[in-house]
């Protein structure tokens, strides 16, 4: 429920402060794999199946079959034992609440199991204008209770697959412990999380930042407190735990211990130094902790680590590492530590995180004494394998590709492991979070006696992919979508799920999709890569996307921007990252400029003229009548110069078109030269239309607005005249600006677009809810709303989940629907590069900062590295990378390209060499000589 949170006075006793918050109590859907609505509508998901990172699968200890998965922007999941199917949990977070579907850590109780408790919140810095919460329920997540930190947290931060950081008490489960970033420190709740207080004797809230000097805020954080534990066996049912465990992001000061139930607290002596503590686990059987270490917090990077076990009773630390820190073949870390609780003996890790050629995991029965691999070499490049992959469930997880290129498989076991547990109630049955999905077996055990384990595809209900655009065209395709991060589909049959991503070409993310209206066969897609470079960042298709053709690029093309197909397919206007608006008569094949409109305005096209066509730009509407090549402003306006702004023009209605702004939705329907602002609508989201109502002329029109102080998805079925909404508190999904679109064949239904909870689909029962009149409103050429402060600015930050290694993460609403281009000519730069790498045999990891030591500013720029040691880009993050030869190139992002005096911004990269990972020997920056350190 949008309740306001009741923030109690902080109350001083002694050092600690203590914050009390009262029950705000929201209710979620139960049902799966859709929810009936108390609004005569079901809302689920159109099937895909993953599609993020998910870095922490939680088991509860006391009850067989129950068990929670929490991701970083989508939410938490509770699994449906019965069907195997995940049932989400966070649903009812509304638009202004997005922050909290970011899931840091979760807990579940052992002694009451319908207790479960997770810290929510994505981002700790300036993109994220909420504090962190701890949300608590009793009835397994179907309902919640919030209590408000002091302090924001971050889900979606670096170190976010540490932990567990929120833990309950086994013995006394009114006790529950919270390791925060940013300094915050350790936390404790004795009421069962209805208030919380500072642990004020825990020494240390930790020091390690993944780049503590960059001019980027997102990896300047302090990762923190990031793990506690008990051992259960100092306590007695009723009382407090005695011993605790806790593990901190300090290289040197990593573990800490409470003997008297987190009165005082010491630094474990003898510990392993140098790295940081991802996960400890405490075995009650044996009284011995185990530690799994990286020297980085993760979750992308790792090049070094160990596996330690301290012996409780004697103090004594033994290093059970797989690999000793000198062996060649150790370019990881260590995290995903699990033990048997049927078997103690019996411990596995993972690799933190080994890209190349795939992640390992290794099992010890003799409490690592001694290991095994999941897959041996056995001559380069080929493999043994102790395991064999069932990715039915999931068929498009092979990216795109048809082969394996050895020694890299066709479907790799995953990256960004931090999340492996074996089921406390089953030495068989194990599953493990990745970049992309969730795997399991039922086999585990058959790997000890010279067995293959059976892994399948457990991530079914799952839903975590970021939403850029939606289509929906008449016919046999029921949708396209362009996504972040995995491209994007063509579904067919959207409860199935799709069998391959867009190829030819593949897109890392698709920013831009449309059809022809009147022959929707014919379909363009825009996209860009993640990581690397795409053959071309156009698609076009004549066949309902069973078949594609990269199309050509004008000249200056660095990203993709957004697309429009004419009516009749005979054009396509395209409006990319690095130049200006372009005219396509040859379905991509040549491109002429467009005249009279902005370079990055964001493009449509007219469902019925086929020579019409729309641009939007910095509070300007344009139209062109001549098929694109030329455009005129509309004398219109008022509308935000920035935000998050939506439109469409409306199928079967020649000029009209539909405009959604931060400061309300808007109509026209004379092409653009004139709008009128619909009464009610205080900030208009995304807006859409489908199949008109039985009896109806007017197409429905969807919208995700704030109409008279209530945020919702609405519905109008009489042109606008009158609204009802169609969802309810249960169902908001947080934030959805990005993409609305009814269907053209099924009158009620609704495609709505989330960032990180996937593409929701809401179908009418046929009821139809009371509407409310909208006042017939009086038309003007020059509406002059009264625009609302710009928002906060959310750019995509470095790295995040993803389908393919070392992916841009997608962040909370991005304020800018399309991004700013650089400038045609980049001025002269004086600039230093800074040039960081971590080795391997065969491959390496580069950090690279930017400084513009210039006197201007930078609105844009490229950087090109110049090797002469044959090293190749393999994927890079918060840049568009390629490579040409010996030089590899990147261009800025759209939240990073501007570069004041003395500013820096941090990129990076993972490559191969042939010899040795060696520095570039010449940098350049929009064509001038940097200083290379």
């Amino acid at each position: 429920m949008r309740l306001p949170p009741v923030i109690a006075p902080l109350a001083a006793a002694g050092a600690v402060a203590a914050l009390a918050v009262g029950a705000l109590t929201g209710g979620v859907a139960a049902a799966s794999p859709a929810a009936a609505a108390a609004s005569g509508y079901t809302w689920g998901n159109v099937e895909i199946g993953g599609g993020g990172f998910v870095p922490g699968i939680i088991y509860n200890q006391g009850e067989p079959g129950l068990v929670y998965a929490r991701t970083d922007i989508g939410g938490a999941y509770r699994m449906d034992t019965a069907t195997r199917r995940w049932v989400p949990l966070l649903d009812h977070v509304g638009w202004d609440e997005w922050s909290y579907t970011g899931v840091l850590s979760l807990a579940t109780d052992a002694v009451d199991p319908d207790r479960v408790y997770a810290a929510v919140g994505t981002y700790t810095n300036e993109w994220d204008p909420l504090n962190g919460a701890v949300l608590r329920s009793s009835d397994r997540g179907e309902t919640w209770q919030r209590t408000v930190l002091p302090f924001k947290v971050g889900g979606n931060m670096p170190g976010r697959g540490m932990g567990e950081r929120l833990q309950i008490d086994p013995n006394d489960n009114r006790v529950l412990y919270l390791g925060t970033e940013s300094g915050n420190g350790l936390w404790r709740s004795t009421d069962r999380g209805v208030t919380w207080a500072k642990v004020a004797s825990f020494p240390n809230a930790g020091n390690y930042a993944q780049d503590p000097t960059s001019d980027n805020s997102y990896v300047t954080q302090n990762q923190g407190v990031v793990w506690v534990t008990f051992d259960p066996t100092s306590g007695s049912p009723g009382t407090r735990t005695s011993t605790i465990y806790v593990g901190v992001a300090d290289k040197e000061n990593g573990v800490y211990r409470s003997t008297d139930a987190g009165v005082t607290w010491q630094r474990v002596p003898g510990q392993p130094t140098g790295f940081l503590p991802h996960k400890g686990v405490y075995d009650a059987q044996g009284g011995q902790l185990y530690i799994a270490t990286s020297d980085t917090g993760g979750p992308y990077d790792g090049a070094k680590g160990q596996v330690a076990r301290l012996d409780a009773r004697t103090g004594t630390w033994t290093d059970i590492s797989p690999l000793p820190l000198t062996s060649e073949e150790l370019h990881y870390g260590f995290s995903g530590l699990t033990i048997d609780r049927q078997d103690p003996d019996t411990i596995m890790v993972a690799s933190q995180v080994s890209w190349w050629p795939d992640v390992v995991f290794y099992r010890s029965t003799d409490r690592g004494a001694t290991w095994s691999r999941i897959w041996d070499w056995d001559g380069y490049p080929a493999r043994t394998l102790r395991y064999t992959m069932d990715y039915s469930a999931t068929p498009w997880i092979t990216m795109g590709a048809t082969s394996a290129n050895e020694p890299e498989p066709l479907v790799k076991l995953g990256w960004m492991t931090e999340s492996l547990e074996i089921d406390p109630f089953d030495s068989d049955a194990m599953m493990y979070g990745t970049g992309a999905t969730v795997w399991g077996t039922d086999n585990l055990t058959d790997w000890d006696t010279g067995g293959r384990i059976d892994l399948t595809i457990r991530a079914r209900g799952i839903e975590e992919t970021a939403v850029l655009d939606l289509a929906a065209p008449p016919g046999p395709v029921e949708l396209y979508s362009g996504l972040g991060d995995i491209g994007g589909f063509v579904h067919e049959d959207i409860g199935e799920v799709p069998r391959s991503i867009y190829t030819q070409p593949v897109h890392g993310s698709v920013s831009g999709v449309d059809f022809a209206q009147s022959k929707p066969a014919t379909v363009v897609r825009v996209g860009h890569a993640v990581g690397g470079a795409v053959e071309s960042h156009i698609a076009v298709s004549t066949s309902s996307g069973a078949s594609w053709w990269a199309g050509q690029e004008p000249a200056g093309v660095t990203s993709s921007g957004t697309v429009a197909m004419a009516a009749d397919g005979g054009r396509i206007v395209w409006s990319p990252q690095g130049t200006g608006v372009h005219v396509s008569t040859t379905l991509g094949s040549s491109w002429t400029p467009s005249t009279g409109v902005p370079a990055g305005a964001q493009v449509e096209s007219d469902r019925v003229n086929p020579t019409t066509f729309y641009a939007y730009a910095a509070g300007r509407f344009y139209t062109s009548t001549d098929g694109g090549t030329s455009f005129t402003a509309s004398p219109a306006t008022g509308f935000p110069t920035e935000g998050n702004v939506r439109y469409g023009a409306v199928p079967g209605h020649e000029g009209h078109v539909w405009l959604a702004a931060e400061n309300g939705l808007y109509r026209s329907t004379d092409a653009g030269a004139t709008f009128t602002r619909v009464p009610g609508f205080e900030d208009g989201g995304a807006v859409g239309f489908g199949k008109a109502a039985p009896g109806a002329s007017y197409p429905a029109i969807y919208t995700t607005s704030l109409r008279e102080g209530v945020r919702g998805f609405f519905r109008s079925v009489d042109g606008g005249s009158s609204w009802v909404r169609i969802n309810d508190d249960e169902h908001q999904y947080a934030w959805t600006g990005a993409a609305i679109t009814g269907d053209p064949d099924v009158f009620g239904r609704v495609y709505v677009g989330t960032n990180g909870r996937g593409i929701v689909v809401g179908s009418s029962d046929g009821t139809t809810p009371t509407p409310s009149a909208t006042p017939t409103p009086t038309a003007t050429p020059t509406p002059a709303p009264t625009p609302t402060p710009a928002p906060t600015s959310t750019p995509t930050p470095t790295p995040t989940a993803s389908a393919t290694p070392t992916q841009s993460p997608t962040a909370g609403p991005t304020a800018t629907p399309t991004p700013t281009p650089g400038p045609t000519a980049p001025p002269a730069t004086s600039c230093t590069v800074r040039y960081t790498a971590n080795g391997w045999t065969t491959g390496f990891t580069a950090g690279v900062r930017i400084t513009n030591d210039g006197t201007t500013s930078l609105d844009g720029w490229t950087l090109r590295l110049t090797y002469d040691g044959g090293q190749r880009l393999e994927q890079g993050w918060s840049a568009t990378w390629s490579q040409s030869g010996s030089v590899v190139t990147a261009t800025n992002a759209a939240w990073n390209g501007n570069l004041a005096p003395g500013a820096s911004v941090d990129v990076g990269f993972n490559g191969t060499h042939t010899g040795t990972a060696a520095a570039p020997v010449t940098a350049t920056l929009n064509g001038s000589a940097c200083t290379l350190s």
